[in-house]
């Protein structure tokens, strides 16, 4: 069974750490089963690719997956990075809130 994480595809997220810390972003793509995401514009590296029909060869700028620890959901607030925690709202809905403002994630 694959693991479940508190962030989730399309969450704007701050990296915490390693080379591009402090960069921010929105999640891409969640690959459960190696523990990994894909932030748009965040640890790019350079790939040579191939011509094909659509598009022409040469050296592509490329996302590649960084681990899940080293992000954290940015604060609706002012976007800084917070620690994600679920509530109940009065209708029963289940939601995530920032854990630093108290502000609800999901709508």
């Amino acid at each position: 069974m694959a693991k479940k994480f508190k962030l989730r595809k399309g969450d704007d997220v701050v990296v915490v750490s390693g080379r591009d810390k402090g960069k921010k972003g929105s999640i891409l793509r969640v690959m459960r089963q190696e523990d990994r995401v894909l932030v748009d514009g965040v640890n790019l590296v350079k790939r040579h690719t191939r011509p094909s029909g659509t598009q022409p060869g040469g050296i592509v700028d490329k996302e590649a997956s960084i681990h899940i620890s080293n992000v954290a959901l940015a604060d609706p607030k002012d976007g800084t990075a917070t620690r994600v925690g679920y509530r109940f709202l009065d209708d029963g809905r289940k939601v995530r809130f920032a854990k630093r403002s108290g502000e609800v994630v999901d709508v």
